[in-house]
């Protein structure tokens, strides 16, 4: 073992052993919540940014002759998932898709791809000052060296593709992954998870998908890397464009993914209602699932005041902070609150009814789901990042710094919004301003 290896293993452990004191400091602040509401204390302490990288040149020099045209846009979304890279500074993160947006065409939503030929790629970064400098870059490759492609697997599944206006049809992709969360095993390969399948992801140190892990029934076929159908088929009912979100490592090697919305059971509108999602927790050993957990969203207005569409709710990020204890991010795309979770073994559903789509109700639909002898995972508060001051929207990614200090990475959707105006006459980006950023938040110690 390099002693670059050794002395992360060190720096992991005492982080692990020592962030949840700080946790612990938090959350006795968050217990007497009328004297100490959570985000008080809290305070961010650096700010960084992602400068301007052409996405051709940048996806070009990763796959050559990957990227024709990359319309004016420039490298972001990598603020999917950040995890640390074992240097002070230096964090592994992952984009997802790629450049997408939404246009009206009579009247309906299309799915637009401006950049179809962008590979998603690990990204190794540096916060250096007020800086974010991209230090390696890692494109994620099939089995036979080719891009895997943000597009949508599968007709009538997934979301249709067209092009950066909305006007032509691109082909769907099975070898397409819409990458979210990204932690770094021990070995040097990378666990990832996706949307679309939803699916966990095994790469190695080189970006090669090893292996892609998705919902028993998905019959995803014509993929250019293996395919193991060993997740629960529960998962077939995710919510279009919300399927695994985060992702975290267990101090044992463990792995918890996060559903990022409620299932669409027994339909949408049971899903867009609901405030029940899951948690999965995989062993890479055993390769299968190995327990299930409940997760119950707090009302919309607590998480985001003003907003009362519970469908905005989203879970992001994990973090595991030591034992079987897990930092869970609730936002929505203004506000983010963390909570502290144990997935203790009386939680786990897995195998039960809630797995089979024919129990009615449904979990999604249950309004009380504790009160019906389902094991909610019980959470307390830690902090509430909407109440700090300097802290951007639609944080998608959460590392720990040491023992008192998160950063904080937000996906700035490579400048894209949605509508006809997302591009110009000449069809070159019309940036929405919004940067990649590194944002580190201390939270608060003993009081």
């Amino acid at each position: 073992m390099s002693p670059h290896a050794d002395g992360r293993r060190r720096a992991h452990r005492s982080v692990a052993s020592a962030l949840p004191m700080a946790l612990a400091a938090a959350l006795v602040a968050a217990g007497t919540a009328a004297a100490t509401p959570p985000g008080d204390g809290a305070r961010v302490v650096r700010t960084a940014a992602l400068g301007e990288i052409p996405l051709g040149a940048f996806s070009n020099t990763l796959l050559p002759g990957s990227v024709d045209d990359d319309h004016g846009v420039h490298l972001g979304g990598i603020g999917s998932d950040i995890y640390p890279a074992g240097r002070k500074g230096e964090f592994w993160t992952v984009t997802d898709r790629g450049p997408n947006g939404q246009i009206k065409v009579d009247g309906k939503k299309r799915r637009t791809f401006p950049v179809p030929g962008f590979d998603p790629a690990i990204v190794k970064i540096r916060v250096s000052g007020d800086a974010v400098e991209v230090i390696d870059a890692i494109p994620l490759t099939t089995s036979s060296g080719k891009a895997v492609t943000g597009l949508p697997d599968q007709k009538g599944r997934d979301e249709a593709p067209y092009t950066f206006d909305a006007s032509t049809p691109l082909s769907y992709d099975p070898d397409g992954l819409d990458t979210e969360g990204i932690v770094r095993a021990g070995d040097g390969t990378f666990w990832l998870v996706d949307e679309y399948g939803p699916s966990l992801i095994h790469v190695s140190a080189r970006g090669e998908v090893l292996t892609r892990y998705v919902p028993e029934g998905l019959n995803l076929t014509g993929a250019d890397y293996p395919v193991v159908e060993s997740l629960p088929s529960i998962l077939l009912h995710r919510k279009t464009n919300r399927g695994f979100e985060g992702l975290a490592q267990l101090p044992g090697g463990d792995l918890v993914m996060a559903l990022q919305s409620p299932l669409s059971l027994p339909d949408g509108a049971a899903g867009d209602a609901s405030r029940t999602t899951r948690l999965l927790r995989f062993s890479p050993r055993k390769k299968a699932v190995t327990a299930e957990y409940a997760y119950r969203f707090d009302p919309v207005d607590v998480v985001d005041p003003g907003e009362d569409d519970t469908s905005e709710l989203k879970i992001s990020s994990v973090v595991a902070v030591g034992g079987d204890r897990l930092l869970v991010e609730e936002r929505t795309d203004k506000a983010a609150r963390l909570q502290l979770v144990r997935l203790g073994r009386k939680a786990d559903i897995l195998g039960g009814p809630w797995d089979d789509d024919t129990t009615s109700p449904t979990l999604e639909q249950l309004d009380d789901p504790a009160a019906a002898g389902v094991p909610v995972l019980a959470k307390r508060l830690v902090v509430d990042l909407g109440k700090v001051g300097g802290v951007p929207g639609k944080i998608e990614g959460i590392a720990r710094v040491d023992h008192d200090t998160l950063a904080l990475i937000n996906d700035n959707d490579f400048g894209m919004t949605d509508g006809p105006g997302a591009f110009d006459a000449q069809g070159r980006l019309v940036d929405s301003g919004i940067k990649t950023t590194v944002t580190y938040v201390r939270l608060p110690g003993h009081h």
